[in-house]
């Protein structure tokens, strides 16, 4: 078997169809496989996945990377390519997958494409991870600009290279041997984050909880409140993502985005000097009367 396509899910009902329906033609004909790993979904997500020939695992939510590395583990593939539930394979970028993990010598228009600019794929020998760029749509919108794009991903490696660090949130690969670079054009990965404000602050607001579990662990419990962490840190990331990274290219959605990616900042130290500092509940005797 030559790839396994590796995801994790939790009530993607709206995603999981689209994302299972651009790897197929990748894993068809017994050339590779798709693994589910499922932390409870209450939706329609394990019915799809199943739908599509998947091989769903229900297991509790174990933390980002723990998830993602039980996924990579159920993995028979000699490659493995992690996507998000919510991410697409553009089709161009499906073929140049396909090419990338084959044992057959380049085509010949992708060798001509190659030498035109049009397209990179890194030489194929001794490579053990190949590297993706990513568009990232915010409110239907591609964000061009303000550090957005082209938003590089190692997601497909040789089996055995490579796992997800184990971290509560904005978990990266440790990865042992040689990348190349996987491009077609504009062709990527379609990263359909959020398609309406309520999601981003939902998810925002879910983050900024686990990021700050991550900066009390850092600084075992004892975080100080913080004018540069809480407005200082917020302000300059707004202005460095916004003017310097030209975010105000990408509108009003550009705005926005890193408007509240900057109240994400602030959130994440305030909700740490918050947990840090929480008194602690001494446990009431319960022979004594109330």
């Amino acid at each position: 078997m030559n790839l396994s396509v590796v995801i994790i899910t939790f009530n993607e009902e709206a995603n999981i169809g689209r994302t299972l329906a651009s790897v197929k033609p990748l894993v068809a004909d017994g050339k590779g496989e798709i693994i589910v790993v499922d932390s409870g979904s209450n939706d329609g997500t394990v019915g799809i996945a199943k739908s599509f020939g998947a091989k769903v695992f229900v297991e509790e939510w174990k933390g980002f990377g723990a998830q993602k590395n039980s996924a990579i583990d159920k993995a028979m593939g000699d490659w493995i390519l992690s996507l998000d539930a919510d991410e697409e394979v553009e089709r161009d970028l499906a073929s140049l997958i396909a090419s990338a993990i084959s044992e057959e010598q380049p085509h010949r228009k992708q060798e001509l494409l190659s030498a035109m600019g049009v397209m990179t794929m890194t030489s194929r020998a001794n490579i053990d991870g190949y590297w993706i760029q990513r568009r990232n749509l915010f409110l239907g919108r591609w964000l061009r600009h303000g550090g957005f794009w082209p938003d590089p991903k190692l997601r497909l490696f040789r089996r055995g290279s490579g796992r997800f660090e184990n971290r509560a949130v904005h978990e990266d690969i440790a990865f042992e041997g040689k990348t190349g670079r996987l491009k077609v054009a504009l062709s990527a990965l379609i990263h359909h984050s959020y398609p309406t404000l309520s999601d981003y602050i939902e998810h925002m607001n879910r983050y900024s909880s686990l990021g700050a579990e991550m900066v009390v662990a850092k600084h075992n419990g004892k975080v100080r409140f913080s004018v540069i962490n809480i407005f200082l840190r917020p302000l300059t990331t707004f202005i460095y993502n916004y003017l310097f990274r030209l975010g105000f290219l990408d509108g009003r959605e550009g705005l926005l985005l890193h408007l509240y990616h900057a109240v994400y900042v602030s959130w994440k130290y305030a909700k740490a000097w918050e947990m840090a500092n929480k008194p602690k509940q001494t446990p009431r005797d319960p022979h004594l009367s109330s």
